[in-house]
């Protein structure tokens, strides 16, 4: 597994990844969503995984469909979204994720 990667999600912040491929229709759907939660909710630190690039990764987490964003908090997964999102339930889950820490 890369080490950069491990080291990014294993932070006590949310750590959202956002798993693509360039091939992937949907998924150009999905940046300017996620810039709009970026603004909106501080403190959370957004990724971008091509799984074309990073197979191992993709596979160690069972990444099936695209695109798949998965939520981080100390190198585990607490959230995971297959498919086109809706964006305030992504903002509220990681507010809620930020009032915890």
């Amino acid at each position: 597994m890369n080490q950069r990667f491990l080291h990014i999600i294993n932070s006590s912040k949310p750590v959202l990844v956002d798993f693509y491929a360039d091939w992937c229709g949907p998924c150009k759907e999905v940046p300017p969503i996620l810039k709009k939660v970026k603004k909106e909710v501080k403190g959370v630190r957004i990724v971008k995984v091509n799984v074309d690039n990073n197979p191992f990764i993709a596979s160690r987490f069972k990444v099936n469909r695209l695109p798949t964003l998965i939520v981080f908090i100390d190198g585990e997964p607490i959230w995971t979204h297959e498919g086109v999102f809706c964006p305030e339930k992504l903002k509220s889950v990681l507010r809620s994720r930020m009032d915890e820490n």
